[in-house]
C-alpha cells in the first residue's frame, strides 16, 4: 500500500494514515479499544493528538471509539465536499467554461515538489528587462521580467514566453544563443513586441512548490492579468508562447478559454508521463490516473477557443512523434499543426519566432494567422 504524507491542514486525513503506515499489524488482542498497533514514538503520539485522537493510555495506543468518531467525520466532509464541488462544476459548464477547467476545478494534487538546489534569481540588463513581479492564485509574488516601457506612448502587443527545462525557473533567458539553438526569444522584443518571462511556483527558490504543470497553468494565467495592465500594453493583443516544456505548459494553458489573442507551442508532449524522469521527477504510475492525466494536453484540445499553433521542426533531433500524436487527436479548428522542414527542435525557434514577431508587430486587427511554409528554413 502506498502511504503518502497527509496535506497539511487537513488533519482529519491522517486517519487512515498513522494506521496504515505504520509499519506494524494491528493488535487484535487490543481491538475492541484499539486502532491499530501502540503508538511507539513520541512523534506518533503528538501526530495522533494533532490529528484529533485520542490516546488510550492504558493500551498506549489511538482509542477506537475516537478514530470511528473521526472517520465518520471525514466521510461525511469528503462526501459533502464532492457534492458541492460537482454542483459547482456544473454551474461551470452551464455558463460556458471550459471542460479543462471544469475537470480541474476542486482537485487536489497529491504531487508536489521542492527544488532541492534552487537557481538564484537572474538579473538581466536593466535596459533589456525590468522586474514585473505578479501575485499567483496561492497568494505568492514571484518574480516576473518584462522589456521596458519603449515611451512611444503608444499600447503594444505583448507574448508571455516559457522557457525549455526547468520553466518553473529563469536562468540568463536575456542571452541570444546561435542560430542553431537560441532560445532566448529576443525576436520578439528586436521587434518591438513587449516580452515577458514570468517564473513560476517553486522557481528560483521560492516559498511554494512545483506542480509540474498543473497550478502553474494558473500562475501562467496570472502573470497575464499583469502584464495586461502594463500602460504600455495592450491587453487586447496578448500572446503566450513556449519552448519544449514551455510548449507544454502553453499547450495546457491555451485550454483553459484565455485571453490570449493566439498561443504558439514549440515541441511540446501528448502526454506528460512521456518525459524523463530527470526531467519531470515524478511517476505517475504510482499516483492517481487523474494526477496525469490533467497534466496531458492530448485530453484537452478540444477546450482551445483561441489560435492555437503546435509546431516542431522534423528533422534530426525533434518532438515529432509528439506532434503527430496530438495532430492526429486534434478535432478544433483552433488548434493547427505545422511542421517544418529544415530545422530541428531547437533551430525551428530562430526562423520561427522571427516571422511571428513580425506578424505581432503589426498588431493584426483581423486575427492572427501562420502556415507551416511561411517557417520554413
Amino acid at each position: 500500500m502506498l502511504c503518502p504524507r497527509p496535506e497539511v491542514g487537513i488533519a482529519i486525513a491522517t486517519l487512515s494514515f498513522l494506521v496504515a503506515c505504520s509499519g506494524q499489524s494491528p493488535d487484535t488482542s487490543n481491538s475492541s479499544v484499539c486502532a491499530g498497533s501502540p503508538l511507539k514514538t513520541v512523534q506518533a503520539r503528538n501526530d495522533a493528538m494533532e490529528a484529533g485522537y485520542e490516546i488510550n493510555r492504558a493500551f498506549d495506543c489511538i482509542d477506537k471509539t475516537s478514530f470511528d468518531v473521526i472517520n465518520a467525520q471525514r466521510v461525511a466532509w469528503e462526501q459533502h465536499q464532492a457534492q458541492t464541488i460537482a454542483g459547482e462544476r456544473q454551474q461551470m459548464a452551464q455558463s460556458g467554461s471550459a471542460a479543462f477547467a471544469q475537470a480541474r476545478h476542486g482537485f487536489r494534487t497529491a504531487i508536489t515538489v521542492r527544488d532541492p538546489q534552487p537557481l538564484p534569481l537572474p538579473m538581466p540588463p536593466e535596459h533589456l528587462f525590468v522586474r514585473s513581479d505578479y501575485k499567483n492564485p496561492q497568494n505568492y509574488m514571484l518574480p516576473g521580467f518584462v522589456t521596458p516601457d519603449p515611451g512611444d506612448g503608444r499600447r503594444h502587443a505583448a507574448i508571455i514566453w516559457l522557457t525549455g527545462g526547468d520553466t518553473n525557473s529563469l536562468s540568463d533567458f536575456w542571452a541570444e544563443g546561435p542560430q542553431e539553438n537560441d532560445q532566448s526569444a529576443s525576436a520578439f522584443r528586436e521587434a518591438g513586441v513587449i516580452l515577458a518571462f514570468p517564473t513560476l511556483r517553486g522557481g528560483n527558490g521560492s516559498d511554494s512548490k512545483k506542480e509540474m504543470m498543473l497550478g502553474e497553468v494558473d500562475d501562467v494565467l496570472a502573470a497575464a492579468e499583469q502584464l495586461a495592465q502594463l500602460t504600455y500594453v495592450d491587453p487586447e493583443q496578448l500572446y503566450l508562447g513556449g519552448h519544449s516544456t514551455g510548449g507544454t505548459l502553453a499547450l495546457l494553458t491555451a485550454a483553459m478559454k484565455t485571453r490570449f489573442k493566439a498561443v504558439f507551442a514549440f515541441g511540446p508532449v501528448a502526454r506528460i508521463d512521456h518525459y524523463p524522469i530527470s526531467l519531470i521527477p515524478v511517476d505517475f504510475s504510482q499516483h492517481d490516473a487523474m494526477e496525469a492525466r490533467l497534466r496531458s494536453p492530448i485530453h484537452w484540445l478540444e477546450s482551445i477557443a483561441q489560435p492555437t499553433y503546435v509546431i516542431e521542426g522534423i528533422d534530426g533531433t525533434s518532438n515529432q512523434a509528439e506532434l503527430k500524436e496530438v495532430c492526429a487527436a486534434k478535432h478544433n479548428a483552433f488548434l493547427s499543426c505545422l511542421e517544418v522542414r529544415g530545422a530541428d527542435h531547437f533551430s525551428v525557434l530562430s526562423r520561427a519566432t522571427r516571422v511571428i514577431a513580425a506578424k505581432l508587430a503589426a498588431n493584426p486587427a483581423g486575427g492572427f494567422t501562420l502556415q507551416a511554409h511561411e517557417l520554413a528554413q
